[in-house]
């Protein structure tokens, strides 16, 4: 009794496995379907659509394609953390692509989306120019590398202005030697920038008035140890 009922057991799981798995539909249907919602800016079904191709057909010839647009449908959503994930997983599955000029481009744009204000998170800034700069290396002459280029520009001036903004902070605080830190930050990293003359400027007044300090601060040492004498 025991080994008949573990066998319906067995059975009944067997054809549960099976009723899940079944495909609903051909790679074509869904790759047809995906690019439908696709066209019709309806990203969300798209992505559904193209995600069961993959799982229910992964070596489909629709498959490939199926990834990147699902990454492309997560960069229309604005979704941009899904979208570098979907690319980044595209360029890892086809290192040899020809594609993946385009992708490592559209991770930049990703993270460039993504930019804020002078006053905040720099990260996206950061994140979007090492990804441009990476592609310039890989693909030096690509037609995406030179669409990058001006993207580069802004970031870096982005960075720069928000070295300023704090270097510029701290001097207004009279905190020189941190305001210091960043006007030199801004010559070593970003040396192109429209902010090179400031910084430099910048540089002689902290230094000026730090010596200045300090010239204070020794004199009224030696003042006080006269005293005590």
């Amino acid at each position: 009794m025991y080994l008949i009922c573990l066998a319906c057991v067995i059975l009944l799981s067997a054809c549960s496995w099976f009723s899940k798995q079944e495909p609903e539909k051909t790679a074509d249907e869904l790759a047809s379907e995906g690019q439908t919602y696709f066209e019709d800016g309806k990203y969300s079904d798209a992505i559904k659509a193209y995600a069961k191709l993959g799982d229910w057909y992964p070596f489909s010839v629709h498959a490939k394609a199926a990834s990147l647009q699902i990454a492309e449908a997560h960069y229309l959503l604005e979704e941009y953390d899904e979208a570098v994930l979907a690319y980044s997983e595209y360029e890892r599955m086809h290192p040899n692509d020809e594609k993946v000029p385009y992708v490592i481009y559209q991770i930049g744009m990703c993270h460039f989306e993504q930019i804020e204000a002078i006053d905040q998170d720099s990260t996206a800034t950061e994140n979007a120019l090492a990804t441009f700069r990476r592609l310039t290396e890989q693909f030096p002459d690509n037609e995406y590398t030179k669409k990058a280029q001006p993207l580069m520009v802004t970031c870096i001036s982005d960075l720069a202005a928000k070295e300023m903004y704090v270097g510029r902070f701290y001097f207004k605080s009279e905190k020189y030697k941190a305001a210091l830190h960043r006007f030199e930050g801004v010559i070593v990293k970003y040396p192109d920038s429209e902010f090179t003359q400031e910084a430099l400027d910048s540089i002689v007044q902290c230094k000026t008035l730090i010596a200045a300090e300090e010239a204070a601060l020794a004199l009224e040492a030696e003042a006080s140890t006269g005293e005590e004498k």
